[in-house]
């Protein structure tokens, strides 16, 4: 990935393409140093990342290299509204004590022992990442955590990052998981479903496996407790933590509408930050004006002032075309081979993944594909399933690769736990690759032997 950046580097400043003249060359230099500036004060965390991405786009805005329409163009609203609605929707939510109930008998069921409790908690986010997006499931499944977490008076940091990997295996598995699979389902007509499911599901659940035990031996010195703390919670009575019972109800009921929204949005053609917005906004019709306050105070509002940035900063790479020459030459590395090809886009989209936003690269990637379809390569089949699962995976690899592990980062922040970049690299980055690496098996043995 480096030496591509390089290539790409060294490419844009010596081309004599007609396509590209001078001023388009000078501006995609600016772009790729603004890039790499940002994302090197985003590493160091000597300034909140907020600041620094939103000064970054602000940035590609100010030096012409993208102009402010365009820039808005690139925000992903749909993302931000999903966000912003969930965020409501569970800040009023958590009022009622529902997320401590859970809490309470989750520990119960695995007697109080926080291995068992960490494995019960990643197998949930797992699945109701597949079933539901992994940024819903996250806000769902973190105040559960620091609940469970803050009554055994243990760091809630290793529960957090096992629930980040997991939400991004298990939003691999469905067209609805993931936004990268979202775009790849509506680009594909033939990719269904059912398809993703068929295709998806049996290698996402072969990673959830293995890294289970993997996790439980990373985490095996800090997620120790008392007997005394474990009893504890075994003689607490979880119904006593339901403090309204009545908004209680109302919550349940908005939730239970906006889950079912979120499995049928294709169907009633509507976006998922529509059928989030429209429950947040529900909720607070049926709770009273004098919940709005509080809840809109609820939303972290750095996370979504740093998506902004992200995404402006992203938008000045693809608008001088830096995202879709990498692209292209990567692609011609292969020869038009299709083992090769699908490794490399597998390997590729992964590693991009990790540091830049996997939507705006997904969105260059699909018409490259289709591209090779004309160039006479006739199975594409394997190419979509690289691009997925490179796409979805590769968030793991760092704190900013995925939506989810930038909104648990931020409510654990919050909490009084940071989890730092290089923290979570330490941890992130070998796991994606030993990810990567089961993909590309898998891939091999399905679609090219």
């Amino acid at each position: 990935m480096g030496q591509l950046f390089c290539g790409i580097f060294v490419d844009v400043c010596h081309t004599n393409h007609k396509q590209w003249g001078a001023f388009m060359e000078q501006q995609a230099i600016w772009a790729i140093a603004i890039f790499v500036i940002i994302y090197g004060l985003i590493i160091s965390e000597k300034i909140h990342r907020t600041i620094v991405a939103m000064i970054g786009g602000i940035l590609m805005v100010v030096l012409g290299i993208v102009d402010q329409e365009t820039a808005l163009h690139h925000i992903d609203f749909n993302t931000l509204g999903l966000l912003i609605g969930m965020m409501i929707i569970v800040g009023i939510t958590a009022e009622t004590g529902l997320f401590k109930y859970i809490a309470l008998l989750s520990a119960k069921k695995a007697k109080g022992n926080p291995v068992r409790i960490m494995v019960s908690l990643i197998l949930i986010t797992a699945v109701g990442s597949a079933f539901l997006d992994n940024v819903t499931t996250v806000l769902l499944m973190v105040p559960v955590t620091l609940s469970i977490t803050r009554q055994l008076r243990i760091s809630p940091v290793p529960f957090l990052i096992t629930q980040m990997m997991a939400s991004n295996i298990g939003g691999t598995a469905t067209l609805i998981g993931d936004p990268p699979n979202i775009m790849i389902g509506s680009a594909v007509e033939e990719l269904t479903f059912m398809a993703f499911i068929i295709n998806l599901a049996p290698v996402a659940a072969v990673i959830l496996a293995v890294h289970i035990p993997i996790f439980i031996w990373l985490f095996r010195k800090q997620i120790q407790s008392t007997a005394k703390l474990q009893q504890s919670i075994m003689e607490m009575d979880e119904r006593e933590v339901l403090t309204d019972r009545k908004l209680l109800n109302k919550c349940l009921a908005i939730l239970g509408l906006t889950i079912l929204g979120f499995f049928l949005h294709q169907t009633l053609h509507l976006e998922s930050a529509t059928v989030a917005l429209a429950g947040a906004f529900l909720l607070l019709l049926l709770t009273g004006e004098h919940a709005m306050e509080e809840a809109f105070s609820k939303v972290e509002w750095m996370t979504i002032f740093f998506f902004v940035g992200l995404f402006v900063l992203v938008s000045g790479l693809v608008e001088t075309g830096v995202i879709s020459r990498l692209a292209a030459q990567a692609i011609e590395l292969t020869g038009g081979n299709l083992v090769a090809t699908s490794m490399l886009i597998l390997w590729i989209s992964a590693i991009a993944s990790a540091f830049l936003d996997n939507i705006p690269f997904v969105a260059t990637m699909i018409p490259m594909i289709f591209e090779m379809g004309n160039m006479g390569v006739s199975n594409l089949e394997p190419l979509w399933w690289s691009l997925a699962l490179g796409a979805c995976l590769g968030g793991n690899g760092t704190l900013i690769g995925a939506s989810a592990n930038l909104i648990v980062a931020g409510m654990s922040a919050k909490e009084g736990y940071p989890i730092r970049f290089v923290t979570y690299m330490k941890y992130g980055m070998p796991l994606m690759l030993l990810q990567i690496c089961i993909a590309s098996v898998y891939v091999f043995l399905r679609y090219l032997m």
